[in-house]
């Protein structure tokens, strides 16, 4: 079973017909009925957290399979199918598209009253909502704009979250997978059983297990002195030279630095390329805050106000290059759709994983 995890599809436009997510509505009303009477509600949240089970469940609700729409139009129609039962089926859905999004921790916290939950509960709820959000905008640079964010959570503190970006260049989507279950850390490789039928090349991967000593050097960077930390990044620009095969410079009299060469085949595409950290104000701003503040850990940086892409590539740089801790660039898609092909391209299909599919959706829509 798929507990988290991606997946990219083209980028479409336009609404749902009424008459199509009425239809959606009812019969996902039915499935989540049957599916909390078999399994209770934990069982469909660890569902709704696989990227293979969503896509079927939005498939077999008549929703166009490979369109961006399917992850938003399936998550209105099942927080429509809830609606005023609620709490008698101990399932919650927080969130949606856009503007919808922003009111993730407001609709958790205010559930978590009418239900009773412990105050640290929900505030757990919240903060595991925004560190999702921060994680697939902040550490997966990988070119899509979260724009869709909805959590699912039960009465007995299992979460899941579905978000979606989208890259309007390359008019594709892409949708990420959390599940609270046996997810042992939020900042590495929290995603996993991704499924997505593009991959994409050369990204900023800061989940990535080998990311862990750029993490870590990246967090010593800012334990130390901001004055310190500015003299790495205005040093790395201004010697910054993208011809050579490596820069040295004279640092006094006898000292001398050696930054490795910025035209490999690493950062010749990278994007903190073109970015003068040492001129943004409000990235100097942020890096401040942070020496002021001095998180014990990767997850405590990224989790103070104000910490984005930006500030993640900033140091990513700095580490790498001035200090040699090289961050991955290799994108967390493992593999591509959710049963594979016909024609063995990415692979052969699974039919052990397609059949269990398809046997629990037929048993869910005849109960």
């Amino acid at each position: 079973m798929i507990n988290k995890g991606i997946a990219t599809f083209g980028l479409d436009y336009g609404t749902c017909p009424k008459w199509l997510f009425d239809r959606m509505v009812l019969l996902s009303r039915q499935m989540i009925y049957a599916m909390r009477q078999e399994y209770g509600p934990d069982e469909f949240i660890k569902r709704i957290g696989d990227p293979v089970w969503f896509q079927s469940l939005g498939t077999v609700l008549a929703f166009d399979w490979n369109a961006s729409g399917l992850t938003t139009i399936l998550t209105a129609a099942l927080k429509e199918a809830i609606r005023g039962q609620e709490k008698d089926l101990g399932i919650f859905i927080c969130g949606g598209k856009g503007k919808t999004s922003l009111k993730t921790p407001e609709q958790i916290l205010q559930w978590s009253e009418r239900i009773a939950l412990p105050e640290n509960t929900a505030h757990s709820l919240v903060y595991n909502s925004k560190m999702a959000a921060k994680v697939d905008s902040s550490l997966v640079q990988d070119g899509f704009q979260i724009y869709h964010h909805a959590f699912f959570f039960t009465k007995n503190g299992a979460w899941t979250v579905v978000q979606q970006g989208m890259n309007a260049a390359e008019q594709s989507a892409r949708r990420y997978h959390w599940h609270s279950k046996d997810l042992k850390d939020l900042i590495e490789e929290p995603h996993s059983g991704i499924s997505s039928n593009v991959t994409v090349k050369n990204i900023l991967n800061m989940t990535s297990h080998n990311s862990g000593q750029n993490r870590g050097v990246s967090t010593e960077l800012v334990s130390q002195s901001f004055n310190t930390l500015m003299k790495d990044i205005a040093l790395l620009r201004k010697y910054y030279a993208p011809h050579s095969q490596m820069a040295k410079l004279q640092m006094g009299n006898k000292e001398q630095l050696t930054l490795l060469n910025l035209e490999t085949k690493e950062f010749k595409w990278h994007p903190v390329v073109h970015e003068n950290f040492a001129k943004s104000k409000y990235l100097e701003k942020i890096l401040w805050s942070l020496c002021d503040k001095k998180p014990e850990n990767y997850e405590g940086l990224l989790a103070t106000p104000g910490v984005g892409p930006k500030t993640i590539r900033a140091l990513a740089l700095v580490s790498e290059v001035i200090y040699g801790a090289k961050p991955s660039y290799q994108d967390p898609a493992r593999y591509s759709f959710a049963h594979g092909g016909k024609d063995a391209t990415p692979y052969p299909v699974d039919t052990q994983t397609y059949d269990q599919t398809i046997a629990k959706l037929r048993s869910f829509i005849k109960k």
